[in-house]
Formats: C-alpha cells, sequence, structure tokens
C-alpha cells in the first residue's frame, strides 16, 4: 500500500512549486544511461519516467509534447512498444 504523506511532510513541501514537484519527481524517475541496460525493458520503469516527463510538459503549457509522453507511457503499458536498440552499440 502507498504511503500516505503526514501533516508534518505536507508542510515541508509548500514552498514548492507544482511544476518544481514534477521536475523532481521526472528527475527521480528518468532512467540514466548508467541504468539503461538494467531498465531497458522494465515497463514500469519506462512508463513512469514517460508519464512524469508529461506531466512536467503539460505544466509548461506544451500539450502536444504531453500527449506524446502520456501514449509513450500507456504504449510500455499496455505493450504496444518495446525498448529501443542500445543507444551505445554500432558506434
Amino acid at each position: 500500500m502507498p504511503e500516505i504523506a503526514t501533516p508534518q511532510k505536507t508542510e515541508l513541501l509548500q514552498d514548492v512549486s507544482t511544476l518544481e514537484l514534477a521536475q523532481i519527481l521526472a528527475e527521480r524517475l528518468s532512467i540514466t544511461p548508467k541504468d539503461w541496460h538494467r531498465l531497458k525493458a522494465d515497463r514500469k520503469a519506462q512508463a513512469g519516467q514517460q508519464a512524469a516527463s508529461a506531466l512536467v510538459f503539460l505544466l509548461n503549457d506544451r500539450k502536444d509534447d504531453a500527449i506524446a509522453h502520456l501514449q509513450q507511457a500507456a504504449g510500455w503499458l499496455d505493450r504496444s512498444i518495446s525498448a529501443p536498440p542500445c543507444p551505445t552499440h554500432g558506434k
């Protein structure tokens, strides 16, 4: 079961904007080059990265980019897309 924010935690976040929170979430969920091989087929990790990015774009009034990232997240979850080839192979 997910952890529910306590009033103390909520108070700590009052001075952080919604956009800043979304950016922090996007950074936390991003798949780094170091972790790419380990997480390339992890649908939850890939979808989370895309969904968090979509939220950042939405909050920056970039609707088309937000939609594209949400579609990518949905594709990972419904298995209509899969991991691209390694960006460093073949160089």
